[in-house]
């Protein structure tokens, strides 16, 4: 498998045999709909990383105390998503293998569908959070049914009826609502209030996390192809992330940066920070 890597994610430095978890990069935009870029998010993210500390506050822990590996991005061909979304999918599996845990960094919310296809075949009863601005329940996107506007309809194909809660949601067409609210995914929209309650329901059971950064406001957030106004405040994210260490979190990922959008680099700061805590809820 051919990954790049020049720096590694801040605290991330353990080699891959004795890591808990694996970090990789999936650098590819390739059905960006709006506005590109999201391919270039882990190498800045790598680099800004070292502008924060390794330990978090807000969940007591530090990245220091974990075996974590860092293994750069995967090279990814241009315009070619089938074979994207497969050597994706043969990394994670790679990773399972060897009884590790994946954290993905996008790239575009389109490669979120091969880690959750590669842990479900390893957990059957896996459940799928879903943090985002959009429903991305669309059966195709101008034909096109491998879209980063119809991943979690593409991840329901697999896991099915209540297997997924979706939070933050506030963009859509009115089918994908409609849809959603046939008991297809469980949908809380423009906020994640419902989390607590939901994470009563799921228990111990293996959970993919999958956060599609433009739920966050743009006022907070603007460095992503796809901002969309309304979103949830940076504490809020923290807030939800605190209540997720709770869970039997499996796998992870972290999509739709595109740094070129936000020239003051606060965008990807807020990423970095995100990664840190989600990580350290693995």
């Amino acid at each position: 498998m051919d990954l790049f890597n020049s720096y590694n994610f801040i605290g991330c430095e353990s080699n891959f045999n004795e890591s808990e978890i694996v970090i990789f990069g999936a650098p590819f935009d390739g059905t960006c709909s709006f506005r590109p870029g999201s391919r270039f998010a882990g190498y800045r993210i790598r680099i800004e990383s070292y502008g924060l500390e390794t330990y978090s506050p807000y969940l007591d822990k530090d990245l220091e105390d974990k075996k974590i590996y860092d293994s750069g991005d995967l090279e990814l061909p241009f315009g070619n998503k089938e074979k994207s979304l497969e050597l994706i999918y043969e990394y994670t599996k790679h990773i399972l293998d060897n009884d590790k845990k994946p954290f993905m960094i996008g790239g575009e919310h389109l490669v979120s569908l091969s880690p959750i296809k590669a842990l479900h075949e390893k957990y059957p009863d896996l459940i799928i959070l879903h943090f985002d601005a959009h429903t991305d329940l669309r059966e195709d996107y101008m034909g096109e049914k491998l879209s980063h506007a119809t991943v979690i309809k593409r991840a329901w194909d697999l896991v099915g009826d209540n297997k997924i809660y979706q939070f933050g949601i506030r963009s859509g067409l009115r089918e994908e609502f409609k849809w959603s609210d046939k008991g297809h995914t469980y949908l809380n929209k423009f906020d994640t209030s419902t989390l607590k309650e939901v994470i009563k329901i799921i228990k111990d059971k293996p959970v993919y996390v999958t956060i599609d950064l433009d739920i966050l406001d743009p006022s907070i957030f603007p460095g992503t192809g796809t901002p969309e106004p309304g979103g949830i405040t940076f504490k809020e994210m923290m807030d939800s992330i605190k209540l997720m260490s709770e869970l039997n979190i499996v796998g992870a990922d972290v999509v739709e940066l595109a740094p070129d959008y936000d020239p003051t680099g606060v965008s990807t700061a807020v990423a970095c920070k995100v990664i840190r805590e989600l990580m350290l809820c693995l």
